[in-house]
């Protein structure tokens, strides 16, 4: 193998294709019902599985949100581009339109729900008196301050009239079946886009909480509101009996396949996990370290070694750059590496977006730091990994993937010599 970049480029497109809904949604389609068929969905791939959903069905009446600039073209379910990670008024507005359409499903009718990561910001229904711009504050406050998306999730839940469950409570009695692509550590399914068709076994106060423990002080009326006690839906709630839940797409997938390729190439696969969290420049210093270990343990003639991993890692912002996981993440790689020959790396978001930035994340390898123009420390604390890739080379951008099973990571390592 000549080039380590190049390979494990062609890895990470594999793990995203083998996500792409056009080519794993169908076998988890039933048969189409005979009455009325409605397909909502929302999130960064919700719009490929509509259309995914029409390829198999044929026309369908639905309504589905999807990041703007990841619109599909299908023939019947009309497809509403929103804003990402921060919610707008289109988002808004759209979901208003989808509680009201689910609110004219009957018994006898059926519902294909379609949730994928990005949902949580897509469908937006502030609950109460809260308005949009105070949701939108509450939401860039917590994405700032380095808390994991599950503990994010838990408080949009308490304060939407969407997630947790109401959504499908809007299409009660109808039946409905929710299809889920999971981009959360572990694979939960009231974390996919802050479970809008499952239950909520949380509360107000532990969001208070939670609130509380990130430092992030919410604006007036979401204060209030949580005070008050929210309104959670309970996953017992009757309105949910009807209701299957089923993830069909999920990191570890993603994360086996490009291991079966690099298999394939004679190279020995170890999978550290599909669901880590943490800060992204903490988790590249650990695995800096196991990889210098993994090296320092290869005879001169052993096969390569490749160290796969998923999850969704974390960027508290202290500087004024924007952040973003994966790119972070390769930077701080390439600082605890110090240059070491024979180590390469790809950190990557599969949906195309790291963080704020258009990028889907950064490739490394010996000589990121060498051939650098400006100093990649001072980058790191200033938050501007993606700058520093953007300045130096290495950035990884592939525009809309339609899909979304979170972060994956690659770091190659040869044996020394």
């Amino acid at each position: 193998m000549t080039d380590p970049l190049p390979f494990l480029r062609r890895l990470f497109d594999r793990a995203v294709e083998v996500a792409d809904p056009m080519q794993s949604l169908a076998p988890y389609l039933p048969e189409r019902p005979e009455g009325r068929l409605v397909v909502i969905g929302a999130g960064k791939a919700s719009a490929r599985m509509a259309e995914a959903v029409e390829a198999v069905y044929g026309p369908c009446e639905g309504l589905v949100i999807t990041r703007y600039g990841y619109a599909r073209p299908c023939e019947g379910i009309e497809i509403v581009e929103a804003a990402h990670p921060v919610p707008d008024e289109a988002g808004m507005v759209a979901t208003r339109r989808m509680l009201e359409l689910l609110e004219s499903t009957g018994e006898g009718d059926m519902v294909l729900a379609l949730i994928s990561g990005g949902g949580s910001a897509l469908l937006t229904a502030p609950a109460g008196e809260i308005t949009l711009d105070e949701k939108r504050a509450m939401t860039d406050a917590l994405l700032a301050s380095g808390a994991p998306i599950g503990d994010i999730n838990g408080i949009r839940k308490q304060v939407s009239a969407v997630k947790g469950g109401k959504l499908a409570a809007a299409a009660y009695p109808a039946k409905m079946l929710a299809l889920m692509i999971s981009d959360v550590p572990g694979d939960n399914p009231g974390d996919i886009a802050s479970g809008p068709t499952v239950g909520d076994d949380g509360d107000a106060a532990r969001a208070i909480a939670t609130l509380d423990q990130w430092g992030v002080k919410p604006p007036a009326s979401i204060a209030a509101y949580l005070a008050a006690g929210a309104n959670p839906l309970p996953p017992d709630d009757e309105r949910l009996s009807r209701v299957e839940n089923v993830i069909y797409a999920a990191p570890s997938q993603s994360l086996e396949a490009a291991a079966e390729i690099a298999r394939t190439e004679g190279v020995d696969v170890r999978i550290l996990g599909d669901a880590l969290e943490g800060e992204a420049r903490e988790v590249a210093v650990a695995q800096a370290q196991t990889a210098v270990a993994v090296q320092a343990s290869l005879a001169a003639d052993a096969r390569p070694v490749l160290l796969l991993s998923g999850g969704e890692l974390t960027v508290t912002r202290r500087g004024d750059g924007v952040g973003g996981p994966n790119a972070e993440f390769s930077l701080a790689l390439a600082i605890a590496l110090k240059g070491a020959d024979g180590i390469h790396a790809i950190a990557c978001d599969t949906d195309g977006v790291d963080g704020a930035a258009e990028v889907a994340g950064a490739m490394i390898g010996p000589d990121t730091l060498s051939t650098a123009s400006d100093d990649p420390q001072t980058a790191l604390d200033r938050n501007d990994a993606h700058g520093f890739f953007e300045r130096n080379g290495g950035q990884v951008v592939t525009g809309p993937t339609l899909t979304n099973v979170n972060d994956f990571r690659a770091i190659f390592i040869e044996p020394r010599g």
